[in-house]
């Protein structure tokens, strides 16, 4: 038996309604319900699923196009044993509880000790249980909030970005704030408190915030918001990249020998 094309009613109305799934799946489906002796309820479930599978599918895209992570990075990739990240607490982190109860992840410590892996690890993980993420360096989040500034759209700049359940900002110390930039951050920050789950990444010591922000009582407020409903990982040791630079270096050497 071969596929016969839906009749042009059923099809337009699958088309209005937007089920692309079924529509595409339903001659070939009908066919084997009809081979099989389906029972109509079989049929309907199987065209349920494949629909909701689809959608699924596509939202997941969407929300992972959204979130504008750098790179792709999983928790799987992350070597726990190698960091020093405490397993009870990355443990915690991977479960995601954190986010839906809406605190803040502050992850402090030098280059190349997984601070960057771990937070768009984290997003992949959040986008793949549904969450809606969004990715910024911090110099590219000033940057974006300076352009909403210069048009008079800041705060529906702000309203945006806090559609996501999660907000990642990583960098944070990269490059000094005026005290423009400072308070545009602090005004994120501030609106995101309490509402919105926030992951961060830096090298510089609380202490040290004073470093690149102009004003000391931002950096005590902002701290202030970041610290509160906050876990705080302290990462450290020799860079990855570096060691793997030396693995590199070593499996050369060795092979020329």
């Amino acid at each position: 038996m071969s596929v016969t094309p839906l009749a042009p009613d059923l099809d337009a109305a699958l088309r209005r309604l937007r089920l692309r799934a079924m529509r595409q799946l339903a001659p070939e489906l009908l066919l084997t319900s009809k081979t099989q002796r389906w029972s109509p309820e079989e049929f309907l479930r199987t065209l349920l699923e494949a629909e909701i599978t689809s959608r699924d599918a596509s939202n997941a895209t969407q929300r992972l196009k959204l979130a504008g992570f750098p790179v792709t990075k999983t928790l799987e990739e992350f070597d726990v044993a190698a960091s020093s990240i405490p397993g009870a607490t990355f443990s915690y982190l991977a479960s995601l509880e954190w986010i839906s109860a809406q605190e803040n992840l502050c992850l402090i410590g030098p280059a190349g000790t997984g601070k960057s892996h771990l937070l768009v690890a984290l997003g992949h993980e959040a986008v793949a249980s549904n969450y809606k993420v969004r990715y910024f360096s911090a110099p590219t989040l000033i940057e974006t909030l300076y352009r909403g500034l210069a048009d008079n759209s800041v705060g529906k700049v702000i309203d945006q970005v806090l559609r996501a359940d999660l907000i990642l900002i990583d960098e944070i110390g990269f490059a000094p704030m005026d005290d423009t930039g400072a308070q545009l951050f602090f005004r994120l920050i501030a609106a995101a408190y309490e509402h919105r789950a926030l992951g961060i990444g830096t090298h510089w010591p609380f202490e040290e915030w004073g470093r690149f922000l102009p004003e000391h009582n931002t950096a005590v407020s902002l701290l202030d918001r970041l610290v509160h409903h906050g876990i705080i990982v302290v990462t450290s040791g020799e860079s990855f990249r570096m060691k793997e630079a030396r693995t590199r270096g070593a499996q050369f050497s060795s092979k020329k020998k």
